[in-house]
């Protein structure tokens, strides 16, 4: 019989980039943004805020990128992170099948990548997990889990708006820190995309507990951050967050670009560019990872 996945010996990446970027917010008590991006302007926004504001950053791309373009985003992705003068990870958020987890983890380019099975039941998203966490590890990549399910859903992310949340309690933490993973995204009343009237409801106390159960083992990673501020986010780091995902305050802002009438095509695109980078930075500074790199 097979042992525990908690008594089966771990792989050390603690030298993997994205973990030591990670490390250092933890001990220093600051965020590290992970900036959702779709295209090119993205991805330099990303790199050029980061370098403007002395700060880590992660790109995130979903695993639309990889039917939209192959590889090719990704290599981009990859090539402007690792030539830019501060630290910058690529991470491949929301990977929803094995499929799209192989794919990516046998590129190279991805130093982290979320195995999201949360749409499966929890036996067979804990065993897939575990699977997949096992498999990227081999080849280096660090990996993100979701316990529960957050609410709501993104663009570029299949299977999730429609299913009901479920809140991460620290029993179940745990059994997903047992699989193997590095990181891991509670869900404490925080939303993919849109609060609505309902408004911000964050449970900071659910927060607290998970970190107190596996904090010291894994990074804490905080998903749906539409609104949020930085008295907001600093509540989410004194929890243990380390890694946030932002989305719609950069992308919001580069639609409206598109859709501005008489800008020609490379105005639109330099516009476009130059909204995220401001959105990117501003994030940065609230969330006290400016000056860090």
């Amino acid at each position: 019989m097979a042992e525990p996945a908690s008594k089966n010996p771990k792989l050390d990446l603690s030298q993997n980039k994205a973990n030591v970027m990670l490390q250092k917010a933890a001990e220093g008590k600051y965020g590290i943004a992970g900036v959702c991006v779709y295209n090119l302007e993205g991805i330099l926004a990303t790199v050029r805020a980061a370098t403007a504001k002395r700060s880590p950053a992660m790109i995130l791309l979903f695993p639309w990128a990889q039917s939209y373009s192959s590889t090719l985003l990704a290599q981009a992705a990859a090539t402007a992170a690792r030539s830019a003068p501060v630290p910058i990870t690529l991470h491949l958020d929301h990977a929803q099948s094995p499929e799209a987890i192989h794919i990516a983890a046998d590129t190279g380019f991805y130093d982290s990548i979320m195995v999201d099975m949360s749409h499966y039941d929890k036996a067979e998203n804990l065993a897939k997990t575990k699977e997949l966490v096992a498999y990227c590890h081999e080849k280096g990549i660090v990996c993100e889990a979701e316990p529960g399910r957050i609410q709501g859903g993104e663009d570029g992310v299949a299977d999730t708006a429609d299913l009901e949340a479920i809140m991460t309690t620290p029993e179940e933490a745990r059994e997903f820190v047992d699989t193997g993973i590095d990181w891991l995204a509670p869900a404490f009343g925080n939303v993919h995309g849109s609060y609505g009237a309902r408004g911000i409801q964050l449970e900071y106390e659910r927060l607290h507990a998970v970190n107190e159960a596996v904090g010291k083992e894994v990074r804490m990673v905080l998903h749906g951050t539409d609104g949020f501020d930085e008295r907001i986010y600093g509540k989410c780091i004194e929890g243990g967050i380390t890694k946030v995902n932002i989305n719609g305050v950069l992308n919001k802002r580069y639609l409206k670009v598109q859709r501005e009438a008489g800008l020609g095509v490379s105005e639109t695109i330099e516009r476009g560019t130059s909204v995220m980078q401001e959105a990117i930075e501003e994030c940065m500074d609230m969330l006290g990872s400016s000056g860090r790199a």
